[in-house]
């Protein structure tokens, strides 16, 4: 059984003060952390340098932005190059607490054959409707995987097998931006990659807290529509193979939903 090397990877753009907090945050935990600023034009890459001291931190820079997706894909393959087994991909926008960390690179440990992907928590600070909406991708992620074990299709705090995550990436042109987080739960799913689910709190800042968002409701949703019709297809192609694999081989490992 491979063993697990992980690293803290977070994706930045335009994500203004809260950036270097967030940063901070995971490197108080004294575990490596790889940023990848994609394409960031306010000035909040610059905002890292006092952190640059800190041996643990690596900061690459993307010319252009290209995507969620595609700051991971960057920051994986960089990842492997260094020698790293996994990625714990985390937002940069406060919303995900990094005192969890310690968490993910446990189960990772004792499993490195799954991912561990983020069950949301959620506070009064969440929007309805983005609790309320999610709902409508998860049923979606569940159906296209027959209940594989994806109890949150969009939430980003997630540890992935990182050779895994690559050929993922490497065997679809899409997932690239907003649609990054389910494409892939889906296809890691249709490889049969065992996914753990890890109950995890998430807290939607305030502007006045500096909190940021790049979630466009028409844009995205519109992509996310897109996306399910695209893997709903390809699930009826993999739909025989699906149907005689069983199931998730860690699925009870999860704590259940309350």
């Amino acid at each position: 059984m491979p063993d697990s090397r992980p690293v803290v990877l977070i994706p930045s753009y335009n994500t203004g003060p809260i950036l270097p907090a967030t940063v901070a945050a995971a490197l108080a935990q004294g575990v490596p952390v790889r940023v990848v600023i994609d394409g960031s034009t306010d000035g909040s890459p610059d905002l890292l340098e006092p952190l640059l001291a800190n041996p643990l931190l690596k900061v690459t820079r993307l010319a252009k932005n290209a995507g969620k997706g595609s700051a991971v894909l960057h920051g994986t393959r960089d990842a492997l190059a260094e020698g790293f087994t996994h990625v714990l991909c985390m937002d940069a926008d406060g919303q995900h607490p990094a005192e969890m960390i310690p968490d993910y690179f446990g189960l990772s440990h004792r499993h490195p054959e799954a991912a561990v992907f983020g069950r949301p928590v959620f506070d009064a600070s969440a929007p309805a409707l983005r609790v309320n909406g999610r709902k409508v991708s998860n049923f979606w992620a569940n159906l296209e995987t027959m209940g594989w074990g994806i109890d949150d299709s969009l939430f980003g705090m997630r540890l992935y097998p990182a050779a895994g995550l690559v050929e993922v990436f490497e065997s679809t042109s899409f997932a690239r931006r907003f649609d990054f987080d389910p494409e892939v739960a889906v296809r890691l799913a249709w490889r049969g990659v065992p996914i753990l689910n890890l109950p995890t709190p998430v807290r939607y800042l305030s502007r006045e807290e500096g909190g940021v968002s790049q979630f466009r409701y028409l844009r995205d949703n519109t992509l996310l529509t897109w996306m399910h019709t695209r893997l709903f297809f390809g699930f009826l192609v993999r739909l025989p193979w699906l149907a005689l694999r069983g199931e998730n081989p860690l699925l009870s490992l999860s704590p259940p939903r309350k």
